[in-house]
Order: C-alpha cells, then sequence, then structure tokens
C-alpha cells in the first residue's frame, strides 16, 4: 500500500480510508522526499495575522532527521490536510480496496502540516519510508483547532502562540477571557506603544524593536483585573483603553528606557508585571479623587518617581524572576514611590 507513484498529471498517494474521530481521513506510507515537496507549513505571520504554525527550527529538524536515518528509528504519522478548493487542485478515488489521493502536478505544494514541521523540515532529499495521515478538506480554522487540541501541552511550543489561537477560536473573547483581549488591543492598536510588537510565536518582529510576550503581557493584565477590581466598574473594551492610556503614558515619561527594551527591564516580564501592578494601584487614587484615567494623569503620577528609577539591567530588579521575583518588584516600585511622594511632600512643606 506505499504511495509515491506518477501519473502524467498527478501525484498519487494511496492509502485506506477511515475517520480520525469525526474527521475523514486517510492513512498510508510514502517516502518522506515527496510528502516533503507535496506540502506546506503554515506559519503564523505576525504582521499578516496568517497561519498558526509556530516559526521554524532549525536544530529541531536537523535532531528528526539525524535520528530518522538511525537503525530502530520510527515515528507516528505525519499529519496533514488538504483544504477546500475550487479549481479541483486535487480529489480521491477507489482502487480495490484502497483509497488514492491524487494531488495535481502544476498545483505545488498543497497538503498543510497539520503536525509534521519539523519532521519534515529537512527530509527533502531523504527517501525513508514514512507513515501519513491526510484530513480531507478541513477548512484552515479547522485546522487550528486540531493543531491547538494536539500541541497545547507540547514541550517547547511557545504558550503565546496558544493564547493567540484561543483569541481565534473563542467566541466571546471579551466576556470570556478579558486579560488576553486587552492584551492583543495593545499588540493591534496602531495608538498603542505595544503596537505590533509582542511576540505572538510566529514569524514577526525580532531584534532590538522585540519587546514582551503575548502570554507576559496577558499574565499581568489578568493581575490588574484581580488586584483592582476594575471590571466590576469598566467593560473589557473600557479597560483596554484605559491601560492603553497607561502605557502611553509610561512610554511617554520614559522614552529613552523604551527606546533601548533590551537595555532595561521596562518592557521585560518583571517591569510588565511590576508596572501592572503600579498601573492597580494609580486607577484606584484617581478613581477616588474622581478624576479620570487618562494619559495626562497618569502621566502626572509616574513623573513623580518612575523617571529616577533606574530601570537598566544592572539596577534593582536585576536577578528577579518568577513569581517571587515579580511580588518583590512591585514591592521595590513602590518603596520607591512612597519615597519620591515623601520627599516631594517635604519640598512643599519646607522641610
Amino acid at each position: 500500500m506505499l504511495s509515491g507513484q506518477r501519473s502524467e498529471r498527478f501525484h498519487v498517494l494511496r492509502g485506506v480510508e477511515g475517520t480520525s474521530g469525526d474527521r475523514r481521513a486517510v492513512l498510508g506510507f510514502a517516502p518522506a522526499s515527496l510528502l516533503a515537496e507535496l506540502s506546506f507549513a503554515d506559519v503564523l505571520d505576525e504582521s499578516a495575522g496568517r497561519g498558526y504554525q509556530r516559526r521554524f527550527s532549525n536544530d529541531h529538524s536537523l535532531d528528526f532527521r539525524r535520528y530518522i536515518q538511525s537503525q530502530g528509528s520510527a515515528t507516528p504519522p505525519l499529519t496533514f490536510n488538504l483544504r477546500p478548493r475550487t479549481d479541483r487542485a486535487w480529489k480521491t478515488r477507489k482502487h480495490g480496496g484502497c483509497i488514492e489521493v491524487l494531488i495535481r502536478r502544476d498545483v505545488g505544494a498543497i497538503l498543510s502540516q497539520v503536525d509534521c514541521q519539523h519532521r519534515l523540515g529537512h527530509l527533502r532529499d531523504l527517501d525513508v519510508i514514512l507513515p501519513f495521515m491526510i484530513f480531507l478538506g478541513l477548512t484552515d480554522h479547522e485546522e487550528l483547532e486540531i493543531f491547538n487540541t494536539i500541541n497545547s501541552k507540547a514541550k517547547g511550543l511557545s504558550s503565546s502562540l496558544l493564547d493567540y489561537h484561543e483569541s481565534k477560536l473563542v467566541k466571546d473573547l471579551a466576556g470570556q477571557k478579558p486579560e488576553l483581549f486587552i492584551a492583543l488591543h495593545l499588540n493591534d492598536s496602531s495608538d498603542s506603544p505595544w503596537y505590533k510588537q509582542l511576540d505572538l510565536g510566529g514569524n514577526g518582529t525580532t531584534g532590538m524593536t522585540r519587546r514582551a510576550s503575548l502570554r507576559t503581557l496577558q499574565k499581568a493584565v489578568k493581575r490588574f483585573i484581580a488586584t483592582s477590581g476594575v471590571l466590576n466598574f469598566e467593560t473589557p473594551a473600557d479597560v483596554a483603553g484605559t491601560v492603553q492610556e497607561f502605557w502611553i503614558a509610561v512610554s511617554t515619561v520614559l522614552a529613552s528606557s523604551w527606546a533601548k527594551p533590551r537595555n532595561h527591564f521596562l518592557t521585560k516580564g518583571i517591569g510588565v508585571y511590576a508596572l501592572m501592578g503600579i498601573l492597580s494601584d494609580l486607577w484606584s487614587e484617581l478613581r477616588n479623587s474622581g478624576l479620570s484615567p487618562t494619559r495626562k494623569n497618569f502621566a502626572a503620577l509616574l513623573s513623580d518617581f518612575a523617571p529616577d528609577f533606574d530601570w537598566s539591567n544592572f539596577g534593582p530588579l536585576r536577578g528577579l524572576g518568577g513569581e517571587s521575583g515579580a511580588k518583590e518588584a512591585l514591592a521595590v516600585l513602590r518603596a520607591a514611590r512612597h519615597s519620591a511622594r515623601s520627599r516631594l511632600a517635604g519640598v512643599r512643606n519646607g522641610k
């Protein structure tokens, strides 16, 4: 039941038809080179918002290449999908007790790699025989659902990538996952200083302009929501606006540090968690004073202490990490703010 026959017009993959859960699929065997030739990885393009796979890892893929050529090697079926098309690029036909998947030779790679991106990445020149399973006719959204289910616990898979996928699958994101809704708003709003700066786990901005991950900001927002109780007074959309106003104030008051994210803790995990804790304090103070949570009011409060704080990699936040580190970082910032306010009060009182 080996695949790999080539007709004048079609590549032929032969197998048996059945169901995987509730989905129609074909199981069979084919040379790795052919499967690699006919397939593609739909990697998430963060700037365009298309795709869903993680960014490619050469090391991961080369490790599998070495392994699969060793004695005693084996692998579970490589999982693909043939998406619906209107150009008759692929079709199936019965062949005795088997089924054949026919892919037109002029359409290129149309097998979507649902779960095999790194296994196939460096096998285009190898004819080692591998098992495959091909779903027939799943949409790209249905592929995404399966990918998330298969990989939700996968070691090494970006948690931010899974979060991003979840945002596409949840029907009422603002109601069910307000922290994720708000974090994505900060990344997607052109008025936000975080615009297209979060690491979503796909192919996007890297290097000097890359700041925190989607998972980091989402968790920080969740803490702010829990400690402030802000959703008792504002809708998720309003909270997203409030959080955006705060970060605009941060990026304005601390412009020099914001411009060099790799040299400062300002936009790294510890700094993000600590500042969202400060936001909880500032939001409560403004509300109790009858003032609006605007960038102007946030900037006025931040300017009392934030510019004098050492945000650099060698400052007081150095060496802090994890849950306890986030709490300690917030305590350090609160202490710095308290000290600055006491000093300013003394100046005003002529002391």
